[in-house]
């Protein structure tokens, strides 16, 4: 059984953000994950909709499979590096913002 992936570095979005729409997706068709993905209302949804169409991509250029059989096999999202930044606050303090990044790996395999 063959397996395709693609990933995605340093998306700027934090991972749980990501992760929200990831689990709406793992283990459907391909089909059907691209037509929950063009619906989803958050942003998180586009960033793997454009992921999962290279992964599909990769599945008809490398492997010779066809879409139409093909599963999210796994959808892992870790974090990636982290930018720190500072807001000025009240009485001459600051508080720091991490402004987070994400690493996303899409896998698909043939149905079984």
């Amino acid at each position: 059984m063959a397996a395709v992936t693609a990933r995605a570095n340093y998306i700027g979005m934090s991972p749980r953000k990501v992760r929200l729409v990831a689990d709406l997706v793992r283990g459907k068709s391909v089909g059907d994950a691209l037509s929950l993905l063009q619906a989803g209302p958050k942003q998180a949804s586009r960033v793997l909709l454009k992921l999962l169409r290279s992964a599909v991509a990769n599945a008809e250029q490398r492997e010779d499979l066809d879409p139409d059989t093909l599963v999210v096999k796994t959808i892992t999202v870790d974090s990636g590096p982290t930018s720190k930044r500072y807001r000025p606050r009240a009485l001459g303090r600051a508080t720091r913002i991490r402004k987070r990044t994400s690493k996303i790996r899409v896998v698909l395999a043939e149905a079984e």
